[in-house]
């Protein structure tokens, strides 16, 4: 398990280190119901992580492995694919990048966040986690790597359990500090909203530019063993 632990756990840090997602709880938690809605928000995070991350479990437990115990070629191919996608965005990412940080916006959607309903935060939540462009192809591909590993059931669910809490930890940490400090919080979670809105272009593009290299990698390194 240890095997499969060293190789997951850097996609996870990949996916705990997401700017709009942190935005958006920081936004989240200065609703008037900003407790009930955060948690919830952190819900709908942590089941969209799951179940995707479930879903290739399943899909890799038809074949996961060859006959000399190494990953099926389909979970090389899955990662050599991925490993493109993720470069071409950080490319595409770096090119439209703001030339002065202090200039950089926001999408839109997150100015009516304070307007949404709870289902809306939920279904944000599990958009944010399992939709968003760099988090899906690194949970996909932790998934992947997991199926792949020819763990018993049980440690391959333990293994995912254990992906979904790191990759949270970027996102649970502004939850636990607003948890505990409540209204004094407000200022240091602004502080770091607004760092996040600035870097998040360049931030996201040197992410996508990393992971796209190490799965490019693992992909390679699968299909010619």
């Amino acid at each position: 398990m240890g095997a499969v632990l060293g190789d997951v756990l850097g996609l996870a840090a990949g996916v705990a280190v997401s700017p709009l997602p942190i935005i958006a709880i920081i936004i989240v938690l200065a609703t008037p119901r900003g407790r009930f809605n955060g948690l919830l928000f952190a819900a709908g995070w942590l089941l969209g992580l799951s179940a995707l991350g479930g879903v290739m479990l399943v899909i890799g437990s038809q074949d996961s492995a060859t006959d000399h115990g190494q990953p099926a070629d389909w979970v090389g191919a899955l990662k050599l694919a991925l490993g493109v996608a993720l470069v071409l965005l950080a490319v595409r990412q770096w090119r439209h990048r703001p030339a002065d940080v202090s200039q950089a916006q926001l999408p839109q959607w997150m100015a009516a966040i304070d307007r949404f309903t709870p289902v809306k935060i939920f279904l944000l939540a599990l958009l944010l986690s399992a939709g968003n462009l760099k988090n899906a192809p690194l949970t996909i591909a932790a998934g992947a790597s997991i199926s792949a590993s020819g763990l018993p059931v049980g440690h391959q669910i333990a293994a995912l359990a254990i992906f979904v809490v790191v990759a949270s930890i970027g996102l649970l940490t502004p939850l636990g500090v607003f948890l505990i400090m409540g209204e004094r919080a407000r200022n240091m979670l602004g502080n770091w909203k607004d760092w996040a809105a600035r870097h998040n272009t360049a931030v996201m593009a040197v992410l996508f530019f990393v992971f796209g290299l190490k799965l490019l990698g693992d992909g390679i390194d699968i299909l010619s063993s």
